[in-house]
C-alpha cells in the first residue's frame, strides 16, 4: 500500500492508486495476502440485475480502495523547494559551473512584469500611434503562463500539449474564451500538424507563423498582446493581427534595448530584485573547492554589476572566471562569426584582439565556439544553469554534452497545488477509476457488450466524485451521449465552477 501511495505521489503512472484492485482472480497482489473481493473480478455474472449489482459492487470497492490509499499519499508528498534530476550524475565530476544572470542567479520581484507592460503599452501609444484608450488595461498575472502559443495570423493564444493537439477551454482571442467549436472548426480538428508548427522563432515553412512564448519576460508580451486584440474587437476595429503581434514585439524588445527595463531597476533595486542570502555562500563555496565558475547573460554590464553587488557583493567578479555581458543569446551558441570585445570600468568597448579570457575581466558578444577554444571547458565536466529551455539549456546538450540545469520558479506553485488533499484525492479517484475500467476491459468482454448505463444506479451517492458514472458509461461503451435519463441527474455532471469541473479542467 506504502508503495503505491508514493508511486502516485510522484507522478509515476495511473496505476499506483489502483494496486489495491490488482492481483488476478483470488490471488494476493506484490505475494501479499489482503482482502479480495467477495466475488473474482474475472467472473461476471449472467443477468442484467446480476451485472448491476456486480458493476456497483466493484465500483463501490474502488472508492473505498481511494479512500484508504489518500491518507498515505499526503505523508509522501512532494517537496516545492527539492532538485529533480532527469538523468544520473555525480556533482564530483562537475569541474566548471556556468549560470545565466536573469532568473537564475538573481530573481525578480512581481513589480517587474507590471513595469515591462506598462513600458510596452505606452511605447504602443506614443510611437506607434495606438489609440490611447488601451492605458485602460493593466497587467494581470494570472493571466497567462510561460508555454503558450500563439497564432499570429488569427490572434488566438492557446496550450499545445507535447502531442500537438489543442486543449479545447484554453483558447483565447483578446481576453476571450473561443468556444471549442469554433477553435475546431478553424484548425479542422484539435490536432497542429508538426509541418504547420513553427520553430522557437517564430517561423514555418508552410508560411503559418505560431509563437511559442517560453521566456519569463514574455508573460507581459502575451498580456499585452491580449488586451490591445480586445480593445479592437470590443471597439469593431478592423485591424491586421500580423502587424500589432511585430508592434507589440518591438514595444517589449525596446523596453529591454532602450534601456527602460533596466534604469527603472537601478533606480530601485530593492523593489524589483529578490534578495537572496544564500547565493554568495552557494558561488563561494563552489570557488572554495576549487570549481571554475562563468557568467553567461543578455544584460548589459552595468546593470549586471549593479545586480550582483545587491545580491553576492561588491567583490563578486572575483568569484567569477569568465564573465560575458549582452551575449545575444541564442546566437551565441549558434554563430561562429562574432569575437568577444573587451568591456573597459566604464564601460567603453576595447578594439583589442582577445586571445584569452581572464578572471576579472568583462567580456561582450562571442560566441560558444571561440569560447570552447579560449578555455578548452568541455564535454560533461561543465553543469550550466538557465532559465529558458531553449536557448539556454537544448542547443549545449544536444551540441556540446554540457550538463545542463532548468531554474523553473513555477515548479514550486504547481507543486504546493499538487500536494493539496483535493487534488490528491481527486487524482487518486481518476487513476483508481481507470485501472478498475481497465480491468472490465480486460477480464469479460462479453460483459462490457450490455448498454453500461442500465448498471449504474442512476443517483449516486452525493460524496461521490460527480463524473465518476459518466466516465464509466462513455469508457466502457464508448458513447458520446448519454440517455437523457443520467443526463438529467444533478450529481452527474458537476457545474462550470464547481471545485470538481475546475480540477477537471486543471486534469
Amino acid at each position: 500500500m506504502a508503495t503505491a501511495a508514493v508511486a502516485v505521489a510522484r507522478g509515476a503512472g495511473a496505476r499506483g492508486a489502483a494496486a489495491t484492485l490488482r492481483g488476478g482472480c483470488g490471488t494476493a497482489a506484490r505475494g501479499r495476502p489482503r482482502a479480495g473481493p467477495s466475488r473474482p473480478l474475472c467472473t461476471a455474472p449472467g443477468t442484467v440485475p446480476d451485472r448491476k449489482r456486480y458493476l456497483w459492487e466493484r465500483y463501490q470497492e474502488a472508492k473505498r480502495s481511494t479512500d484508504e490509499l489518500v491518507p498515505s499519499i499526503m505523508n509522501n508528498l512532494l517537496n516545492p523547494d527539492a532538485i529533480f534530476a532527469n538523468n544520473e550524475m555525480s556533482l564530483s565530476d562537475i569541474e566548471i559551473y556556468g549560470f545565466d544572470y536573469d532568473y537564475t542567479l538573481v530573481f525578480y520581484s512581481k513589480h517587474l512584469h507590471t513595469l515591462i507592460f506598462n513600458a510596452a503599452r505606452d511605447l504602443l501609444i506614443n510611437e506607434h500611434r495606438y489609440p490611447v484608450e488601451i492605458r485602460k488595461y493593466e497587467y494581470d498575472p494570472s493571466f497567462a503562463i510561460r508555454g503558450l502559443h500563439y497564432d499570429v495570423q488569427r490572434a488566438v493564444l492557446m496550450k499545445i500539449d507535447a502531442f500537438h493537439y489543442i486543449q479545447l477551454g484554453t483558447v483565447y482571442r483578446g481576453l476571450s474564451v473561443v468556444p471549442d467549436e469554433e477553435v475546431i472548426e478553424m484548425y479542422e480538428g484539435s490536432h497542429v500538424p508538426l509541418e504547420q508548427m513553427s520553430d522557437f522563432y517564430g517561423k514555418s515553412s508552410h508560411g503559418n507563423t505560431m509563437k511559442q512564448f517560453m521566456d519569463i519576460f514574455s508573460l507581459p508580451e502575451m498580456t499585452l498582446l491580449s488586451c490591445v486584440n480586445e480593445y479592437f474587437l470590443k471597439n469593431n476595429i478592423d485591424y491586421e493581427p500580423v502587424h500589432l503581434y511585430k508592434d507589440v514585439k518591438d514595444s517589449i524588445r525596446d523596453v529591454h534595448i532602450k534601456g527602460i527595463m533596466y534604469r527603472a531597476i537601478e533606480a530601485d533595486i530593492e523593489k524589483y530584485i529578490c534578495y537572496a542570502e544564500q547565493t554568495r555562500a552557494v558561488l563561494a563555496k563552489l570557488a572554495d573547492h576549487g570549481k571554475k565558475m562563468f557568467l553567461i547573460t543578455n544584460s548589459p554590464s552595468s546593470f549586471v554589476d549593479k545586480g550582483m553587488r545587491y545580491i553576492v557583493g561588491k567583490d563578486w567578479r572575483d568569484l567569477f572566471d569568465v564573465v560575458i555581458v549582452q551575449a545575444e543569446k541564442p546566437n551565441f551558441f549558434n554563430d561562429k562569426r562574432r569575437p568577444f570585445r573587451k568591456v573597459n570600468e566604464k564601460g567603453v568597448l576595447l578594439w583589442d584582439k582577445i586571445h584569452k579570457l581572464q578572471k576579472g575581466q568583462i567580456y561582450k558578444q562571442g560566441n560558444l565556439y571561440e569560447f570552447l577554444k579560449l578555455t578548452g571547458w568541455r564535454g560533461s565536466k561543465v553543469l550550466y544553469f538557465g532559465d529558458h529551455i531553449y536557448s539556454d539549456l537544448a542547443d549545449l546538450t544536444l551540441k556540446h554534452g554540457w550538463r545542463t540545469g532548468a531554474i523553473i520558479p513555477e515548479l514550486r506553485s504547481e507543486l504546493r497545488i499538487m500536494n493539496t488533499e483535493q487534488y490528491v484525492q481527486t487524482m487518486t479517484w481518476l487513476q483508481t477509476l481507470t485501472g478498475l475500467l481497465e480491468q472490465m476491459q480486460r477480464n469479460d468482454q462479453k460483459f462490457l457488450q450490455c448498454p453500461v448505463w442500465k448498471l449504474v444506479p442512476h443517483r449516486p451517492e452525493p460524496d461521490l466524485l460527480p463524473e465518476a458514472p459518466v466516465a464509466i458509461c462513455r469508457h466502457l461503451h464508448g458513447v458520446s451521449e448519454l440517455p437523457l435519463e443520467l443526463r438529467c441527474q444533478p450529481h452527474i455532471l458537476p457545474q462550470e465552477d464547481s471545485p470538481a469541473a475546475r480540477t477537471s479542467r486543471v486534469v
